[in-house]
């Protein structure tokens, strides 16, 4: 395991030690400064002969500098809140940057016969391949929040060192092993995030259906009441797996970790209210060389917010990432 490089600590902020604080004041906290004068443009990225995804590009004047591709979480898109504050980042840290919409996210439903899942980590490799070859940039940088932590963990552990281009990856709350995730989701103290991502899966499959008539039994959303149960019913069948229980053993980037042959920053809190720390105590993180591990005690799921600094905003892993680029 690759030592900590003088990374600035995790200081919590004094209000928000609680780790639902933390989760749900990152998720709503206002920004209005993000991306204020940043350009972008659309662009549609063909990830498989029926499928292409679609990510918003903020380019730099000079095409040679290095990029930054970004990855959203279960139910998010490239305007969620994480996506943007690290864009900003990055973007005037002089880097490409280009967010990411998994299939179907972002208006993108009639792009793609399929449902997304927590296993396509090849439309991310689809891309970089893309970006390297059709536009040339050599030297790129992946960054995944939660299923996006995932889908960069096992891309990158899927490519070893056969991935040109590539430089590095960084995940922050990945879910690696998505069973004792969606185990954790479930319980009774996550109730909010459990009915939150339940209510938006439901409503993702409905608009799903509209543009692809008779492809998904709608009547058996009647009976679903957990996130576990419509992956059994929708996600599962639609990824080509068995049943809820082989997705998610397929789809958890813990098997490929130890096989990870470049820079990797993986960030994660110990107190995260539903991606369990016990999913990264395993050797093959532990003993993976190529493997940074930050694990603060306190920041929820995706949250660390601090109290702001000189010169370093309140959202901590956001700057991580970034300075771990920059030094890389």
């Amino acid at each position: 395991m690759r030592p900590n490089q003088s990374v600035l600590p995790f200081t919590p902020h004094a209000w928000l030690t609680n780790p639902h604080g933390q989760t749900l004041v990152a998720k709503y906290q206002h920004r209005p400064h993000l991306l204020a004068g940043v350009p972008h443009e659309e662009r549609l990225f063909r990830v498989d002969t029926n499928s292409r995804i679609k990510g918003v590009c903020s380019w730099q004047t000079n095409r040679q500098v290095p990029g930054l591709v970004l990855v959203h979480g279960l139910e998010g898109c490239h305007d969620s809140h994480y996506m943007r504050g690290i864009a900003h980042k990055a973007w005037h840290a002089g880097l490409h940057v280009i967010r990411l919409n998994q299939r179907n996210c972002a208006g993108t439903e009639r792009l793609t016969p399929t449902l997304y899942n927590a296993g396509l980590s090849h439309d991310v490799r689809a891309v970089v391949d893309e970006l390297v070859n059709k536009d040339g940039i050599e030297a790129l940088w992946v960054a995944g929040y939660s299923m996006g932590g995932n889908l960069v963990l096992k891309m990158a552990g899927e490519a070893g060192d056969a991935c040109p281009g590539l430089r590095g990856v960084a995940a922050v709350c990945p879910n690696v092993h998505p069973a004792a995730c969606v185990s954790a989701l479930e319980q009774r103290r996550n109730w909010i995030y459990h009915q939150y991502f339940l209510r938006k899966l439901k409503a993702r499959v409905k608009r799903k259906a509209k543009h692809f008539p008779g492809q998904w039994d709608l009547s058996l959303l009647n009976n679903v009441r957990t996130v576990s149960q419509f992956d059994d019913a929708y996600t599962a069948p639609d990824g080509g797996y068995r049943n809820a229980a082989d997705y998610y053993e397929r789809s958890g980037a813990r098997h490929v970790l130890e096989s990870i042959r470049i820079p990797t920053l993986l960030i994660t809190a110990q107190d995260d209210p539903f991606v369990p720390f016990a999913s990264f105590d395993v050797p093959r993180i532990r003993r993976n060389p190529c493997i940074q591990f930050i694990t603060p005690a306190k920041g929820g799921h995706c949250g660390f917010l601090q109290p702001s600094r000189k010169n370093e905003d309140c959202s901590w892993a956001e700057n991580r990432i970034v300075e771990w680029i920059r030094r890389g």
